[in-house]
């Protein structure tokens, strides 16, 4: 009987332990990979807010196509290592621009003209994500009344 109740308890402090998440346990392996290959111009987006199909959207280039190649290749090298299976790879094979999908995240490397070309970095850039807590915080703005009209308003109070 005491034995169940310590792994019980052993279970409870091993579930209040703070645990890093998967999304940024894969990050750091991407960057570690992405690093190691000397990627160039490497940029983060958390897109959790935007869509359902993944959360982190990871864009690097690489110098040559060989170049963008090999840090696919790393990238996917370093994941499974780690015992994160990818969904899929594609593009492998031009290596103009790979696509790695890595389930929580997907990483982007391409040629820096086909980068250029495309704009993924345009199509998240403009967008906030939405702070719920802080939208329903403040309150509206207050109605501006034109100054004329705030003296006719004020007048019409006092003779009353």
């Amino acid at each position: 009987m005491t034995k169940k109740a310590s792994s019980r308890r052993a279970s409870k402090t091993e579930r209040a332990a703070p645990k890093t998440s998967i999304p940024q346990t894969v990050l750091r392996i991407v960057n570690t990979a992405l690093d190691d290959m000397k990627a160039v111009n490497v940029k983060v987006m958390d897109v959790r807010h935007l869509t359902d199909i993944t959360d982190i959207v990871v864009i690097a280039s690489g110098n040559s196509d060989r170049h963008v190649k090999s840090i696919a290749d790393r990238v996917l090298q370093f994941a499974k290592q780690n015992d994160f299976r990818p969904i899929g790879v594609e593009g492998a094979r031009e290596g103009e621009w790979v696509l790695v999908d890595l389930n929580d995240i997907v990483v982007h490397v391409m040629l820096p003209r086909v980068r250029e070309f495309y704009g993924l970095e345009k199509l998240w850039e403009d967008v906030a994500p939405p702070a719920a807590e802080t939208v329903a915080l403040v309150p509206p703005p207050p109605r501006r009344i034109p100054a004329t009209r705030r003296k006719t308003v004020s007048r019409a109070r006092v003779e009353r």
